[in-house]
């Protein structure tokens, strides 16, 4: 997820993987998203925005 994110050009410092959420079983690990700034959260909802042509505006 890092890797695509960063394509984007999105970099969210505070990604990462819930460790506990290991711990069950079976495990079912969540990701941890974190936070982010503003400019950053702006950056995502486009890069998650439909456009007409399928891809980033």
């Amino acid at each position: 997820m890092r890797e695509a994110l960063g394509r984007a050009g999105i970099t969210l410092p505070s990604l990462g993987l819930d460790a506990l959420t290991l711990a069950a079983e079976p495990p079912r690990p969540l990701i941890e998203l974190g936070r982010c700034t503003a400019a950053t959260a702006r950056l995502l909802a486009a890069a998650l925005t439909p456009t007409d042509e399928g891809g980033r505006e």
